[in-house]
């Protein structure tokens, strides 16, 4: 949805465009694509905008300028399936969608988010990817969300790795800014065999296995490892996950603000481990089933309803918690979590920037969240404005 200049001309036009939140799909500029993510996600997200009749378009935040009452912003085109630069009206809603960490760390791109938060006519969420360590620290602090957390410990030497493999066999060491996991690594301790511990590693495509006679033989492959990536690790407690065909399975639940800014399920997804691979990407190999399906067949129907109901109340309990600890305002958020043989559920990862998901019924409903909590935060920002939206 273009506007044109003129509408900048006309006082009635200016209200009208205000009637409704102007929302911004917030990103990086990039010299030789104009700017980064997703495009098919903001083309839908657009074309959402569009069918609510809310004014919706890309901003990068070169072009963010926090007090002019335009800016230059990218719409799409379907007809030629282009994009298109154009001025828009200020946004008084932005989502955050850069992309990649790395961005967001940028020393100009981090004033600019700050300087964000302190502006009274912008509502702005989804502040910054989640740190993996720090989700965990947020969630042991409450009693209410410490029993779904695996023992969880940084991975600061091999003292601290020596002591969690003697209390369970298995281990995820996992990078606490990683991403589709890439560099995630398991260690499994097999005393009956001549090189006891087995360190599996995950790679672009599929894994490499490694055999290790002794721990320092073991923690320099894991700081090697590490050093590839560039970053901190955590190790955490394996948990042996429900499995259809030999193959663990983890559910992937979409959790989103409604148009009443609380917290609600959107849906949930199944995500089966590819052959040989340590994680449930669809990318290594893995493929989307349906919980309900692969839940009924280890435990049947009425066990399976009741694990569901505790998925569902687990999400809230834990979205809840997340919010209130990292103290800034969040509308969305996926989250891994699995199912043990037990029946007890367990989560693994949160993601403050979910992807698209596959299944239709979700992908619908979650961009239309966007919208509806979009509408409520405007709505705060007209009471707390005297009825009057900047």
């Amino acid at each position: 949805m273009m506007i044109p200049k003129s509408l900048f001309n006309n006082h009635s036009s200016m209200e009208a465009a205000t009637e409704k939140p102007v929302v911004a799909i917030l990103t990086i500029e990039d010299d030789i694509q104009l700017f980064r993510g997703n495009r098919s996600n903001f083309a839908d997200l657009i074309n959402t905008g569009q069918v609510m009749g809310i004014v919706t378009y890309v901003l990068t935040v070169k072009n963010l300028k926090l007090h002019a009452p335009r800016v230059l912003g990218f719409t799409y085109s379907k007809d030629d399936e282009t994009w298109v630069k154009s001025w828009f009206p200020r946004p008084n809603i932005i989502y955050n969608r850069i992309p990649q960490r790395e961005d967001e760390r940028l020393p100009r791109v981090k004033k600019k988010l700050a300087s964000l938060t302190k502006q009274p006519g912008i509502r702005f969420f989804n502040r910054r990817f989640f740190n993996k360590w720090s989700l965990f620290q947020w969630l042991n602090e409450n009693k209410a969300t410490k029993s779904y957390i695996p023992e969880t410990k940084r991975l600061t030497d091999p003292i601290v790795l020596a002591k969690l493999l003697r209390k369970h066999r298995m281990l995820y060491l996992k990078p606490v800014r990683g991403k589709a996991g890439v560099g995630i690594m398991t260690v499994m301790v097999q005393p009956e065999k001549t090189l006891p511990y087995r360190l599996q590693i995950q790679e672009e495509r599929g894994s490499r296995t490694y055999r290790c006679g002794t721990m320092k033989r073991l923690w320099d492959r894991v700081l090697k490892q590490s050093a590839v990536l560039g970053e901190p690790y955590i190790a955490q407690q394996g948990i042996t996950l429900a499995a259809v065909n030999d193959r663990p399975f983890d559910l992937r639940a979409l959790i989103q603000k409604n148009g009443s800014g609380q917290w609600e399920l959107s849906g949930i997804g199944a995500r089966v481990a590819g052959d040989s691979s340590i994680t449930t990407h669809v990318p290594r190999g893995g493929y989307i089933d349906e919980p309900e399906k692969l839940l009924t067949s280890i435990f049947g129907q009425e066990k399976t309803g009741k694990v569901l109901g505790k998925v569902r109340n687990t999400t809230l309990i834990l979205a809840k918690q997340i919010e209130r600890s990292a103290r800034y305002r969040l509308c969305e958020m996926s989250m891994d979590l699995g199912v043990d043989t037990a029946g007890h559920v367990w989560f693994f990862e949160a993601n403050s920037k979910p992807m698209k998901f596959d299944e239709p019924h979700i992908r619908n409903k979650s961009l239309e969240r966007i919208f509806q909590y979009s509408l409520y935060l405007h709505r705060l920002n007209t009471v707390a404005q005297g009825g009057v939206t900047s």
